[in-house]
């Protein structure tokens, strides 16, 4: 009795503690929301976060104009990653220190472009700014579309993955992230769809230069700085990259090697500023280049 008595305070106690956190955690919620939106949208996007977590609650989409936009978002609620993909565009506000530091960008690549948060807060920050959202998740890429319409034919969408050559790919989750649909990533199979090389990509946004490459692609950077980038690089003057591991940073790096440039990083971003080459470079025949080896 006396040991069962015991167990059930320390649970008791555990299950206190639990709470304090848990309403410590809200209160620090809705001042980040309230200061970032203001009070009633602050408390309205709370409650959509708590209303999706009740029991029985189907699951919902909110529509939502945080002050960084011109026009309002859908967000598929809990358990969809989407809510998180928001807070930390919107009330972390990853970006703003590319908009800060980068001014009237006018040619913008999103790649990983999710459901379309990033490339409507670059469309909202660069008002004259052509924009191409490239993402391979069917379902996100339907409320990319959505999230984007309202911007014209100023933003285009792309469904489909991109790859340091034109080939098939597959999606797949699991290698990074927790699953959901932030962590789609694409592997090579051969009855997969189409994908895109960067260059490719670049002649799409028919333009000789691009002004800011932003990727965020799940640990696939690895393979689209391995080999083939001497193609596109000298084309892009700025990069917003998330690297997702060790072995993607050192591709990353040793595809720069050729190119000056300031870097600086911000919450889970590298942002290389000014990419200037320190020689001419062309684009190698196959045979020519020493492609660098993933392993």
């Amino acid at each position: 009795m006396i040991v069962t008595r015991c167990a059930n305070e320390d649970r008791m106690r555990r299950s206190t503690a639990h709470q304090v956190v848990r309403c410590i955690r809200f209160l620090a919620r809705v001042k980040d929301y309230c200061r970032s939106f203001g009070l009633v949208l602050g408390l309205r996007w709370y409650w959509s976060r708590i209303r999706a977590r009740l029991p029985r609650c189907t699951r919902p989409v909110a529509v939502i104009k945080p002050p960084a936009l011109v026009y309002p978002v859908r967000v598929r609620m809990n358990p969809s990653s989407d809510e998180h993909v928001f807070d930390q565009i919107f009330v972390r506000q990853e970006y703003t220190f590319v908009r800060d530091l980068l001014k009237d960008q006018k040619t913008i690549l999103d790649l990983g472009a999710n459901v379309g948060y990033s490339s409507a807060y670059f469309a909202a920050s660069y008002p004259s700014a052509r924009i191409l959202a490239v993402e391979p998740e069917p379902s996100n890429y339907q409320l990319c579309v959505r999230n984007l319409a309202p911007y014209g034919d100023r933003v285009r969408t792309l469904q489909g993955a991109v790859w340091s050559r034109c080939a098939r790919l597959a999606l797949a989750r699991g290698s990074f992230g927790d699953g959901r649909e932030w962590a789609t990533h694409v592997v090579e199979a051969p009855t997969a769809s189409d994908a895109d090389d960067m260059p490719r990509l670049l002649d799409i946004l028919e333009e000789e230069t691009l002004d800011l490459l932003k990727i965020d692609i799940e640990g696939s950077e690895a393979e689209v700085f391995a080999k083939n980038t001497a193609c596109w690089l000298p084309r892009v003057r700025n990069i917003c990259i998330e690297l997702h591991d060790h072995r993607c940073r050192e591709i990353f790096f040793r595809a720069l090697r050729a190119f000056d440039y300031e870097l600086t990083e911000d919450f889970e971003f590298t942002l290389c500023l000014n990419l200037r080459s320190q020689h001419q470079n062309s684009c190698p025949s196959p045979a020519a280049e020493k492609e660098s080896p993933l392993q």
